[in-house]
């Protein structure tokens, strides 16, 4: 194993933070087959001596002008490795930081907001976002984050559908506290945020079959690979103290290697130099036939590929994926990844470095809504794309290899892990984790030195639980709300909301705060137009366009699109694999019955056999869809056959009624799903 450190030699980086050496804006390393760039030299202004640094431009025919850069570009540029200004704004008596500050501490993981339920003077605070590969978190980092939610935060904590503890409302004069806390208990931020590589996705339950240890294995890996080298993080938040971490050689030497000009040499960082990447970048591993990850959502998939007796002999790789967009603006668009081929196990590291390093040097810099690596292959290509690439890689990819079909797995409930021990995967609405769930979660964990995992659908699972725990477990969460799933509503397990209000400064409507209403009002659909219980469609809401909920892959997405409105997105399919496509626009909240209801009634009667509500829709078509909610007038009275009355006492009630409410239910809709539930065992011989 090679040692390596959080920080850089003081020998490469200036210890005054206003000297900001080696500024390049995406100058092509050295020994590239790649298109080759000029260098210009000039002085830039600023208090001090001048300095004289190199900027590299792209070649142009008959121009010599310098291609216009967006203000972030500039930002890094003058920030000395993503340390200036921040690391003195952070030290200020005001409550806020400055615009350049507040791009740069996105790289380490935290975003600047402020309350919008308040008017007047702005109210702010600080959201972090940790880094969890595959959504792992160490016993000891839980407690610590919890203890954090408390004492600095907003009392709650979120679990995210990148696999990451969100923490709200940290204030500035807390923030280096929060930080170092959260480094010294096995945790980080470090590019949780920001223009480089997000935290990697795997799946989250912590089976011990060789392809999912591999696939973890890989996402460690790829995560280490393009971790930033150069110390910033570590400077501003724990004074340059050295965290010492071991990374495998193989990482190490991958990272080194120049051999097809990937690198800029003598930097102290070697892949993303001074500029870093031009925008956000998100990678996904996974095991064949399971996307749990959304693995056509991440600018890179990585999927495990075995032999018949399922050892790892390679990957099939995915590339151009993304969901953000804006309204109204065709030339911006959610997209599927889409096949680049295969490589053997020993290259995927060198092969995610080459496709990373071509978005480096060819994505746009110079409008942010373009700078997705999504929108340089669907200029370019796919075929163009991957010859680049492959002069990066230095080899030709094979041919993709024949994949199953996937499968959403949410490793809900109770669950063997293969070594002896169980997992227990528990439903968290909205990944919202407060209360009484808070408090009981930190007991059982705390009490059973449990570490936990946090899955892409924003829940959590228990790990490592002996058999003799599995009854006084279940029996805590069960007090706090945190049921088997067989007790949570369908509709519920598949549910995602974005945060939106109040405090995601980018929201145009409500997400979060509004799903649990939303999801109700679908399930009373669904009794009025006679679906079952058991049926379910995947619903996804997101406040804005820019879509962290995933709401282009959802059956029914509802994206925010004004106050109290939103645009309808029919199409994406429950296993992920399919773009939603645009129905309607400008819904507001209280219309939203008179499109669900013709939607569902028309499926309920019009589907095939097994037909998803997303593949209904498709099949339908959107001109037939819209003939049909416009001229809707109900569904078709049909007498009640039943008038069943459910409690016989207040006490009943009143105990029930308060469980549903810890779900965000009726005790109607409690009572009933329980009864459904235990019929249905006592049809299959079960009783629980």
């Amino acid at each position: 194993m090679t040692t390596s450190f959080g920080t850089a030699t003081s020998t490469v980086i200036s210890n005054d933070p206003k000297i900001r050496l080696q500024s390049f804006t995406g100058l092509k390393p050295s020994h590239s087959l790649a298109l080759t760039r000029n260098l210009r030299v000039f002085p830039v202004p600023f208090s001090g001596p001048s300095v004289i640094r190199a900027v590299s431009t792209p070649v142009k025919p008959d121009t010599t002008a310098e291609p216009k850069r967006s203000k972030v570009e500039i930002f890094k540029e003058q920030s000395n490795f993503i340390r200036y200004p921040l690391n003195e704004e952070i030290l200020t008596d005001t409550p806020n930081i400055n615009e350049a500050a507040t791009q740069l501490i996105k790289f380490h993981g935290s975003y600047q907001q402020y309350n919008r339920d308040e008017r007047g003077t702005r109210s702010y605070s600080f959201m972090l976002r940790t880094k969890n590969v595959g959504g792992k978190v160490p016993n000891r980092l839980y407690l610590t984050m919890d203890d954090l939610a408390d004492q600095f935060g907003i009392g709650t904590l979120r679990l995210t559908t990148r696999q990451t503890f969100q923490l709200h409302g940290v204030l500035k004069k807390n923030l280096k506290t929060v930080m170092s806390t959260i480094i010294k208990n096995m945790g980080s931020t470090l590019g949780a945020c920001g223009d480089l590589n997000r935290n990697v996705l795997a799946p989250a339950a912590p089976v011990t079959t060789k392809e999912y240890v591999f696939a973890q294995k890989t996402a460690d890996n790829i995560a280490a690979l393009l971790t930033p080298q150069s110390g910033f993080y570590y400077d501003v938040w724990v004074d340059g103290e050295k965290f010492m971490t071991s990374e495998p050689p193989e990482v190490v030497e991958a990272r080194n290697d120049n051999s097809h000009g990937t690198n800029f040499p003598d930097s102290p960082e070697p892949i993303y130099g001074t500029q870093f990447l031009p925008r956000k970048f998100k990678i996904a591993v996974t095991v064949a036939g399971d996307n749990s990850v959304d693995i056509l959502t991440n600018d890179i998939g990585v999927v495990v590929v075995s032999d018949v007796n399922g050892e790892p002999q390679g990957f099939n790789i995915y590339v151009g994926g993304g969901m953000g967009r804006t309204h109204r603006m065709e030339t911006t668009f959610p997209r599927l990844a889409e096949p680049i081929g295969y490589v053997p196990k020993e290259d995927i590291l060198y092969a995610v470095k080459a496709i990373v390093a071509t978005q480096r040097d060819h994505g746009r810099r110079d409008d942010r809504k373009y700078s997705r690596m999504k929108y340089l292959i669907s200029s370019w290509g796919i075929e163009k794309f991957r010859s680049v690439v492959e002069e990066y890689y230095g080899k030709k990819f094979e041919p993709f290899r024949e994949l199953p079909e996937w499968e959403f797995k949410s490793y809900l409930g109770w669950h063997e892990q293969g070594d002896g021990t169980l997992y227990c995967g528990l439903h968290v609405d909205n990944g919202r984790v407060g209360g009484k769930m808070k408090k009981t979660l930190r007991e059982v964990i705390e009490k059973y030195n449990l570490d936990v995992r946090i899955t892409p659908n924003q829940n959590i699972i228990l790990c490592d639980i002996r058999s003799a725990w599995r009854r006084p477990i279940t029996t805590a969460l069960a007090q706090a709300g945190l049921l088997h799933p067989r007790y949570v509503d369908p509709l519920n397990q598949t549910a995602m909301a974005c945060p939106a209000f109040p405090l995601c400064p980018l929201a145009i409507t409500e997400a979060e705060r509004g799903i649990p209403d939303i999801l109700k009002r679908v399930r009373a659909v669904f009794e009025k137009v006679g679906l079952k219980y058991n049926e379910s469609v995947v619903i996804r809401i997101t406040g804005c366009p820019n879509g962290c909920a995933r709401p282009y892959m959802a059956e029914l997405g509802l994206v925010g699109d004004g106050p109290n409105s939103y645009q309808i997105w029919l199409g994406g399919r429950p296993n992920q694999t399919q773009l939603a496509r645009s129905f309607m626009n400008k819904v507001k909240i209280q219309d939203l019955e008179k499109v669900f209801e013709p939607l569902f009634y028309h499926w309920k009667r019009k589907r095939q056999p097994k037909e998803s509500f997303g593949d209904f829709t498709t099949r339908m078509g959107f001109e037939k869809l819209q003939e049909l909610v416009d001229k809707w007038e109900g569904p078709e009275q049909t007498p009640a056959r039943y008038n069943l009355k459910l409690f016989t006492d207040k006490e009943t009630y009143e105990a029930v009624d308060e469980l549903a409410k810890l779900q965000n239910k009726s005790a109607h809709q409690l009572a009933m799903e329980v009864i459904r539930n235990f019929v249905a065992a006592q049809q299959n011989g079960k009783s629980e």
